[in-house]
């Protein structure tokens, strides 16, 4: 989901060499100061996005209700990221909530329906899911720092243009099947889009400021097929204190 921070000063030797003079490593700690000092992101212990989500779904037509069409949907989204491996996604609906989350390496998705809550599904989510929402929340968390520390590998990837911006390429893989392409702006290190392995895009847009560390305003996905997927944070939330519980698999007696 969604970062970046206060330029500094500190980075100012490093941003004037030529790129191919620049190791990953030194990438990264240009892409960091970006986002923030060290002190403020090593600080982040737990993220809370509060927001909005847009896509388009296949909804019965206003003319013929047994006829679907794609029409724009537009609903609440939270999200919490909070270390070292725990996230929970809530998407609220007209008729349903949907609930994500991850807790270590158990993951679960449920389904509450609005008019009756005591009716609801659980799906608990396979090995490569979680897999998956691991490395999302790490990179939530930690600030493109440390793949490694979950068995993952990062290096340079060359140099393109995106958006007509000369950009340095990072790639980024967690997995044979789990690899991300980053793109930063070679003048300032800003991120200018990820290409996910799937042929999805991720581009990230406008600021939100908050303890000293740089957050998107909005993210947005193109998925291979072209479909869009916007989130736009409204307010981030910074090292709250949620329970165990709040990402805990649920119980035949949960709410």
């Amino acid at each position: 989901m969604a970062r970046s921070l206060l330029v500094l000063a500190l980075l100012v030797a490093s941003a004037v060499l030529p790129a191919r003079a620049q190791t990953a490593g030194q990438w990264i700690a240009r892409a960091r100061a970006r986002l923030g000092t060290e002190s403020a992101l090593n600080s982040v212990t737990t993220i809370h996005f509060i927001g909005t989500l847009e896509t388009t779904e296949k909804l019965p037509s206003a003319k013929d209700k047994s006829i679907l069409v794609e029409q724009p949907v537009k609903r609440p989204v939270d999200i919490i990221f909070q270390k070292p491996h725990r996230q929970r996604i809530t998407i609220t609906g007209p008729k349903t909530i949907d609930v994500t989350a991850l807790d270590g390496y158990d993951a679960w998705l449920k389904r509450t329906t609005l008019l009756n809550p005591s009716q609801w599904q659980l799906t608990l989510l396979d090995a490569g899911q979680i897999k998956r929402l691991r490395a999302q929340s790490w990179d939530n968390l930690n600030f493109l720092a440390g793949i490694e520390k979950l068995g993952g590998t990062m290096r340079l990837g060359g140099e393109a243009t995106v958006d007509g911006i000369a950009c340095v390429k990072l790639v980024f893989t967690y997995l044979e099947n789990m690899v991300y392409t980053r793109y930063f702006d070679k003048a300032t290190a800003r991120l200018v889009k990820t290409d996910a392995q799937d042929g999805t895009e991720i581009r990230e847009e406008g600021d939100n400021f908050v303890n000293g560390v740089r957050f998107a305003r909005r993210v947005i996905n193109k998925g291979p097929d072209g479909q869009l997927t916007i989130i736009t944070i409204d307010q981030v939330l910074l090292n709250e204190n949620f329970p165990a519980s709040e990402f805990a698999v649920p119980t035949l007696q949960a709410n």
